[in-house]
């Protein structure tokens, strides 16, 4: 099949389109650097034509209340786009738990983009993954003053980007689900323990305290971030990926 990869070069996109070129498909890789602008919507009728399948890993630039406006416009666009060229399936990368969590901007951001792909004109594809483990430092720097990191106790259940790469690739090579795949690593973490993890095994002069109000995860009620019962379950554990 021709799979057409938006943000086929970013950490998700760039591993998607190996996989599904290893496979034997025609993958295509789509970002602002070859062209294709999904806000303004140049470049995409002539990136999508001809694609049996249509991948969206695209990101809004903030996590602010700007982020739902990126993801409707983006939406409307490919998805006219993909109307158009008779594509068959679309995809999109979400977050387990997405729904649960509407004190973050971002999270109701990307139900909305969920919203858009349901009640859109392409059979469709939505896979859910947890917090990255690529995104545990990013996640440290967020909260950190000085030498102290203030985590919440807010359980994940975290997953390394290659596993999720490896499930974006299975789906886009199937058939439309039209509904979602829930996928997950292994181990359940308590968010402050997984930064002394984090931290114990590449020390940096930081030490975590548990403040259950900070950071944007500590919006995050109860076990919302943890996938239900019927999640895909990836092999990646987080103390091997550090190692």
């Amino acid at each position: 099949m021709k799979i057409a990869v938006i943000g086929g070069t970013g950490l998700i996109g760039s591993q998607v389109v190996k996989k599904l070129t290893a496979a034997g498909h025609e993958a295509v890789p789509l970002s602002p650097s070859t062209g294709v602008d999904v806000i303004t919507g140049e470049g995409l009728a002539e990136a999508v034509a001809g694609a049996d399948v249509v991948v969206n890993l695209t990101n809004s630039p903030t996590f602010d209340d700007a982020s739902p406006a990126f993801f409707r416009t983006s939406m409307d666009n490919i998805l006219a786009a993909c109307r158009d060229a008779g594509v068959g399936h679309a995809v999109i990368l979400s977050i387990v738990g997405v729904d649960l969590v509407p004190g973050l901007d971002y999270y109701r951001a990307k139900s909305l983009q969920e919203d858009i792909l349901r009640a859109g004109p392409i059979p469709y594809s939505i896979v859910r993954a947890t917090q990255f483990m690529e995104f545990m430092a990013p996640t440290l720097a967020m909260t950190t003053e000085g030498d102290t990191v203030r985590l919440p106790s807010t359980p994940v259940q975290p997953i390394a980007a290659q596993d999720v790469s490896d499930a974006v690739a299975e789906v886009a090579a199937g058939t439309p689900l039209n509904g979602i795949r829930d996928i997950a690593g292994p181990d359940v973490f308590p968010l402050d323990e997984l930064g002394r993890i984090t931290l114990t095994a590449r020390p940096d002069g930081r030490a975590v305290v548990t403040d259950d109000t900070a950071g944007m995860f500590a919006a995050a009620p109860g076990e919302a971030l943890l996938p239900p019962p019927e999640a895909r379950i990836a092999p990646t554990h987080y103390r091997e990926w550090l190692a």
